[in-house]
């Protein structure tokens, strides 16, 4: 026990003198470790006289390691695959489509070649949803192509999945319909230059953002009074075929419910469905509908290039009363109804070029004029929001967009007025408890889409 604590002192004193060539807190540190230690030591070893007589034990055992040959087979057994996702292209051909995917297989490629049910969706629309998997070598396992349904009325429930699949030395190929998914998703943004590139920025689908525009159009004139700094929340679904998402035309999510902060004043608004009715409408949370006789404008977005009001004429090089709007927009952009109504006549008139005269009710008329596409027919009854031509320069036009007027008893009114003084349609009373049901679940989405997208904005 002595020559033991003598051990100690002995290297105590050496740490010491190291300590006093190098005086470093450190160091320092060190010694006052050890000077503790040395002293513990002294305390407790009287308490274990015989500690020095403990039996000592020593246990050898060598590590096991896995046969270095049997781990390369196993390896070796394992297939390594590939598994790659892209989007058909207009000009794909099933040699380059193969290619971009980074598999080589001249076989499969015949297949698609030859095949009927293949070549017909692989060379039909671009845009589809392909996933293929393959081994090392490239050789395809299976391809899955996902587009929209075939049937027109199930594009907004479900989606088209062609199945090909590698059996023994063929092919096989299965075309079958299947439910597209729903999920709940939170956005929120701030305006800076534009709404859609807030929505851009917040990652917001475009069909979010247009619903959006027409759940708030009759209380926010979207081409003149969205102000930088004006901000929104919104909750919707977004859609996904077999968990991929998808952004394809008549297949978009469903806005839910929104909160709009324009110029200091907020709009809230919710999308509720009558079980009774079965019809489904924006309504504010007080539960009059935000959907209006008449939308405030007959386009999505534009720009308003000349209002109701005196202005210089282009061509007649007068001045003379503007009786209508001026939306610019480029040719081929969509031209919808600002209300339910029937088609007094389309075609051909003078300087309008192709136009559509739309009959309301309340002796109300509204006129589409510069179209470079009509479609609609004489007589044809057209609902809210309808698509019934597409912008152009017909007739005298200096450049692609849409005349639009709005009459009344055959006198010209300014549209944006009449469409913000038009009727709105209460809830019914007998809805008003689930209504209020729903109002409170998407209250506390909102706050927290709020809360989540609060440094979001929006920028070009």
């Amino acid at each position: 026990m002595i020559a033991w604590t003598s051990e100690l002192k002995l290297a105590l004193a050496r740490a010491e003198a190291f300590a006093a060539r190098h005086p470093r807190a450190l160091t320092g540190t060190v010694v006052t470790a050890l000077s503790g230690f040395a002293v513990t030591a002294f305390g407790i070893a009287p308490l274990a006289p015989d500690a020095v007589d403990l039996p000592q034990r020593t246990i050898a055992e060598a590590p096991q390691t896995l046969d270095l040959q049997a781990q390369l087979a196993e390896l070796a057994a394992h297939d390594i695959g590939l598994i790659r996702s892209d989007l058909t292209r207009s000009s794909d051909t099933a040699d380059s489509l193969l290619k971009r995917l980074g598999a080589f297989d001249p076989a499969f490629a015949q297949f698609l070649r030859s095949d009927t049910t293949a070549k017909r969706v692989l060379q039909g629309r671009a845009g589809k949803m392909v996933q293929l998997t393959a081994n090392a070598e490239g050789v395809v396992e299976s391809m899955v192509v996902r587009f929209p349904a075939e049937k027109a009325e199930q594009q907004s429930t479900h989606f088209s999945r062609l199945t090909l699949s590698r059996q023994g030395s063929g092919f096989s190929a299965k075309l079958e319909t299947a439910p597209l998914q729903a999920q709940v998703r939170l956005g929120s943004g701030t305006i800076r230059t534009s709404l859609f590139a807030a929505t851009d920025d917040a990652r917001i689908p475009d069909s979010i953002a247009s619903q959006m525009a027409d759940m708030f159009s009759g209380d926010i004139d979207f081409h003149r009074e969205l102000r930088k700094g004006d901000r929104f929340s919104i909750v919707y679904e977004s859609l996904s075929a077999d968990g991929e998402p998808i952004s394809w035309d008549g297949a978009a999510g469903r806005l839910i419910a929104g909160e709009f902060v324009n110029n200091g004043r907020s709009y809230s608004a919710v999308w509720f469905k009558d079980t009774a009715s079965g019809k489904g409408s924006f309504y504010g949370f007080d539960g009059q509908s935000k959907r209006r006789a008449f939308l405030a404008s007959p386009m999505e977005f534009s720009r308003v290039t000349s209002g109701f009001a005196m202005r210089f004429h282009p061509i007649l090089q007068t001045w003379r009363q503007h009786l209508g709007i001026d939306y610019g927009a480029p040719t081929g952009t969509a031209v919808r109804s600002v209300g339910d109504g029937v088609v007094e006549s389309a075609g051909w008139q003078n300087g309008f070029g192709n136009v559509v005269h739309l009959r309301h009710a309340g002796d109300r008329t509204t006129v589409y004029a510069h179209l470079s596409r009509i479609d609609v027919k004489k007589g044809q009854r057209v609902e809210q929001g309808q698509k019934i031509g597409a912008v152009g320069a017909t007739g005298w036009a200096t450049g692609p967009h849409l005349h639009f007027e709005f009459r009344v008893r055959g006198q010209h009114q300014d549209p944006r007025a009449i469409a913000k003084a038009s009727e709105a349609v209460p809830l019914p009373n007998y809805a008003r408890g689930q209504f209020s049901q729903t109002v409170a679940s998407v209250k506390a989405q909102l706050s927290a889409a709020e809360a989540m997208g609060s440094g979001v904005s929006g920028n070009d």
